[in-house]
């Protein structure tokens, strides 16, 4: 016998709710649809507005980026949220969709990383690149020098990829079951395989890594971290300033687990600048390492740290770090409250704070204040920040068109944070950036690029650069599309 959802419990509506994998939107749509959802059903009618808002709470709660919050922190979220848990909800999977998989309206899973020349994006499982292929970096074999539009990269059919991360010379990837794959230049022993005599030309499996179980990675300059599903670093290749963190100077040619980060606790997200990198572990603490030139770790001074050593800037202050964008000379970090903080050489307005003075420790973007930023993102002199609401805000150099202002030249400075009005009409759900070029995916799967395509690193052949954001088309998902609603 058929029952409608009205007859139903309401403890049992609830745990509907919350069984799957709704989005805060999902449930706002419910709420307005249906009594059901809007009222209260008797459930703690006074602290939540609706079942809708309850459910919204328990997704917070059980949420891996709000569970190690303190009382604190979660009482100042939910101020700056409005006391709406739905809003909560909300900047807490913007938070993880802007770093890892984006879940488009359409049903696809997106993910777009640009490297120094190059462009890597996953769609469904599938990766696509374009642009430069120096030393088989777009793993496309050792014919391929450049690719005009984005073209898929074979993988086996047993290894649909879930994250990748690029760098000026080598690639890497990480599949569903936490395999590592990664091609380019191993000359530096960045790619983790004893091979160093020639390039890479197509992804190949880390069999160093075989067995161990990894969710992200992060390619350097001539060096890679691996962060493994529980929550450990390795670190492969050049290690000149230390940026492997071992403690030491010495080059490592397999992938070698970074014993000093053990004692910290489980490690959430890692980030990787030219030469040193960033760790940002589970109860917010940020941990540096590598070359200390710019200022880009965080401490005050300009000395290079062979093994982790916190940010005690953010320590001191309470601040729970969630996530890192380590740039070529700037970093940006991003908190569990929706701030933005920057740090390094302020050329060209890079740190946001309206002019060009470096910062030594971290400061707050203070005219970000007013936002909830869900994505921070730093390459050459220039910064991006995704704010709840869709909106790009961006600061720093223009260079070819990079930051994507219409009405500014190709080489001025934007020096305090600007909205990107060129992409108002669109929600934004991911931006990256590589030297002189910028992508982003909307909420609904559209890819847009804007800045520099000489070496046609937007994947669109036909034009040099881009001043505007410019809709890019991939033909080959195109075509799977068609095909996938013909077979309906």
């Amino acid at each position: 016998m058929a029952v409608s959802i009205d007859e139903l419990p309401s403890h049992i509506v609830l745990e509907i709710l919350t069984s799957g994998r709704l989005s805060a939107a999902d449930l706002v749509c419910l709420e307005l649809a249906s009594s059901i959802f809007g009222g209260s059903q008797g459930l703690y009618p006074l602290k939540f507005r609706s079942l809708a808002d309850l459910a919204a709470f328990q997704l917070c709660v059980s949420h891996s980026v709000y569970a190690p919050m303190s009382f604190e922190t979660r009482k100042e979220l939910f101020d700056r949220c409005g006391g709406n848990w739905k809003r909560v909800l909300r900047f807490l999977q913007s938070v993880e969709q802007a770093s890892d998989i984006v879940k488009t309206s359409a049903g696809n899973q997106m993910q777009i990383k640009a490297g120094r020349y190059h462009t890597l994006l996953v769609s469904n499982s599938s990766v696509y690149s374009c642009g430069s292929s120096l030393c088989g970096v777009l793993g496309q074999g050792s014919e391929m020098t450049q690719c005009g539009s984005f073209s898929r990269i074979s993988f086996p059919p047993s290894s649909p990829v879930v994250q990748v991360s690029a760098s000026h010379n080598h690639a890497a990837f990480v599949t569903l079951s936490g395999e590592v794959f990664t091609c380019g230049d191993n000359s530096s022993f960045c790619c983790g395989h004893k091979d160093t005599g020639r390039p890479i030309f197509r992804p190949r499996l880390v069999e160093a890594l075989k067995g161990i179980s990894c969710k992200q990675v992060a390619a350097g300059l001539s060096f890679t971290m691996f962060l493994t599903r529980e929550g450990h670093v390795y670190t492969c290749g050049t290690n000149t300033h230390g940026q492997l963190g071992h403690g030491d100077t010495m080059d490592r040619p397999m992938p070698k687990l970074v014993e000093l980060l053990e004692s910290v606790g489980s490690i959430v997200q890692i980030s990787a600048g030219p030469s040193y990198s960033i760790a940002v572990a589970h109860d917010g603490t940020v941990y540096s390492f590598g070359s200390g030139t710019n200022f880009c770790l965080g401490h005050g001074e300009q000395r290079n740290e062979h093994q982790p050593r916190a940010i005690l800037s953010f320590r001191r202050k309470g601040i729970h770090v969630v996530r890192v964008s380590a740039g070529d000379e700037h970093v940006v970090a991003l908190d569990s409250c929706g701030y933005v903080y920057t740090w390094g050489k302020g050329y060209c307005g890079a740190l946001g704070h309206g002019d060009e003075i470096e910062k030594t420790t971290p400061g707050i973007v203070s005219s970000l204040k007013n936002h909830l930023a869900v994505q921070v993102c730093a390459s050459k002199r220039k910064t991006y920040v995704l704010v709840d609401t869709g909106s790009v805000y961006a600061f720093g150099w223009m260079a070819f068109g990079s930051l994507g202002f219409t009405d500014r030249g190709a080489s001025d400075k934007v020096t305090r944070p600007r909205i990107l009005d060129s992409l108002r009409g669109h929600y934004i759900s991911q931006i990256c950036t590589g030297l002189y070029h910028t992508v982003v995916i909307t909420n609904r799967g559209q890819i847009f690029g804007f800045g520099d395509n000489e070496r046609a690193q937007l994947g669109l052949d036909s034009l040099r650069g881009c001043l505007e954001p410019t809709e890019i088309f991939v033909d080959e998902m195109m075509d799977n599309a068609v095909a996938d609603k013909a077979n309906v």
